[in-house]
């Protein structure tokens, strides 16, 4: 049976987070790396990749991986400083910083210069910590290709996964020749950038998710909208075999190996 890792999802966010593990080890995921977007979720992400840590019967035996950060759609200014406190505190227990990035596509910062101040600043810190502990870092972008990626190079970052990358391929052959990964999920199976993106990086350059638990808009002729968990990281694989011409099995091999070289197991 063909084994997967699902390289970003939510697990706070996951409802009946047991049982849905259990159904995606039953269905061949081997690991997933748990990514963070505030303080409350690194707490919480902490709690279940220690749990995991301590019996892998309480996943099913599948493997927890952890990401710490705050993500620029959920920066709480006054939690700041304890969130860059609890990062550096629990570095020992994080594969990778993240996810953070930048994002100006929501309608409160569009317009206001000081919140896109805010979302550099914590961004910049956030790297810094990542450069400081040599962890790889996932990135969430939009609307900010450009920036987004030069102020990765500004640190020059030795890993770093461009997370659902969905922006002008110019800049993805910059991503690409700088040594970086970007990924995709279930939205490769119908949505035009992603499909563009991964179309265009190499294979081994490129990871598969399901960001769990986002709800995919799958077309009725496709099986309709679902709320995606780990297992649908086979969904992403299908897809992304299909694009690329590829067995699922040879696909899956290389995306894995990625995975482990990305998080560094």
């Amino acid at each position: 049976m063909i084994q997967l890792i699902d390289t970003h999802a939510h697990l706070d966010h996951v409802v009946n987070l047991d049982e849905v593990l259990a159904e995606s080890a039953k269905a061949g995921v081997s690991a997933v790396l748990a990514v963070s977007t505030d303080l409350k979720a690194m707490k919480r992400n902490l709690e279940i990749a220690s749990l995991a840590k301590g019996s892998l019967a309480m996943t099913a035996g599948l493997e927890i991986y952890l990401g710490l950060g705050v993500h620029p759609g959920d920066i709480k200014t006054e939690e700041l400083e304890d969130s860059y406190a609890f990062i550096e505190e629990n570095i020992g227990e994080a594969d990778v910083i993240g996810e953070i990035g930048l994002d100006f596509s929501y309608k409160w910062i569009r317009k206001d210069e000081d919140k896109k101040n805010e979302q550099r600043e914590v961004f910049r810190r956030q790297l810094a910590i990542a450069k400081k502990f040599d962890k790889p870092v996932v990135v969430h972008t939009r609307w900010t290709w450009r920036e987004c990626f030069e102020i990765v190079r500004e640190f020059d970052m030795k890993k770093a996964n461009f997370h659902w990358y969905s922006g002008p391929v110019d800049i993805l052959e910059e991503i690409i020749k700088s040594g970086y990964y970007v990924s995709s999920g279930p939205a490769l199976a119908f949505s035009p950038q992603s499909r563009e993106a991964i179309s265009q990086a190499p294979i081994e350059q490129t990871l598969i998710e399901t960001d769990s638990p986002v709800y995919f808009n799958y077309p009725e002729e496709m099986g309709g909208g679902f709320k995606s968990t780990p297992k649908d990281v086979f969904r992403s694989l299908d897809a992304y075999a299909k694009l690329k011409g590829l067995p699922s099995e040879k696909a899956a091999e290389t995306l894995n190996k990625n995975a482990k070289d990305f998080i560094g197991i």
